[in-house]
């Protein structure tokens, strides 16, 4: 006797999913939220969701309706390489301090999400760097960026990603991004360009060329605010 089989694909499982770029995730993304998306603490969201960009490096987002700013974006990126957790650097580089950034600050101005701190903390990134040198098939190059061992500290300002990991595959460094929580309009712009920086310099400090770029979040999520912003 046959047996029919049935295949329930779950579409907040969204993890086999490959772009040519930040461009196209972001696009495909911003349709699939609102259709597919749960009400969430005033957004939308799709839980545990992955995908790859083939092309990390293409890190822009042109999309019309965006109105993304990459001076922002790579203001974000150089204050990332000064360790510095305070924003007044950011603002500093900038010109002026985000709303955003200034809400999470702590009485010392500082914040927990400043992405260059967390993956110097211990000297991480460097490490990583010394044992793909060695070893080139590792599987123990990864930076920890949240820590539930420091949720106390987490008050004003939680970090968003959990882990950064990377591979040396097809003689290529690929890398992946784990996170907790990704808000797609501001966050995933502005994240992605950043990891594909420090994806490119990794790279860079070992002699090859960067690969793929994984992307998980447990909850990828709109604003209700930002949903309805190409119409």
């Amino acid at each position: 006797m046959n047996t029919a089989h049935t295949t329930t694909i779950n579409i907040d499982n969204m993890y086999d999913n490959t772009f040519n770029n930040a461009q196209e995730a972001f696009e495909y993304y911003y349709d699939m939220i609102p259709r597919h998306g749960v009400d969430f603490s005033d957004t939308k969201a799709l839980f545990n969701v992955g995908f790859t960009i083939i092309n990390p490096l293409d890190n822009e987002i042109k999309t019309s309706y965006r109105k993304w700013n990459a001076r922002y974006a790579h203001s974000e990126w150089l204050w990332y390489t000064t360790t510095d957790r305070s924003v007044k650097m950011l603002g500093d580089i900038y010109g002026k301090v985000p709303k955003i950034w200034d809400r999470m600050k702590d009485e010392n101005g500082n914040v927990n999400s400043n992405y260059g701190y967390q993956w110097y903390r211990n000297d991480q990134i460097n490490k990583v760097i010394e044992i793909l040198k060695s070893n080139n098939q590792t599987r123990q190059a990864a930076i920890s960026i949240y820590d539930g061992k420091e949720i106390d500290d987490y008050k004003l300002d939680t970090p968003c990603t959990y882990a950064i990991h990377f591979t040396v595959l097809n003689k290529k460094l690929n890398m992946s991004v784990m996170m907790r929580s990704n808000d797609l309009w501001f966050g995933f712009c502005n994240d992605q360009y950043c990891f594909s920086l420090l994806q490119k310099y990794v790279a860079e400090c070992i002699n090859i060329d960067p690969g793929t770029y994984f992307h998980f979040v447990n909850n990828i999520h709109l604003y209700n605010r930002n949903l309805n912003a190409q119409k």
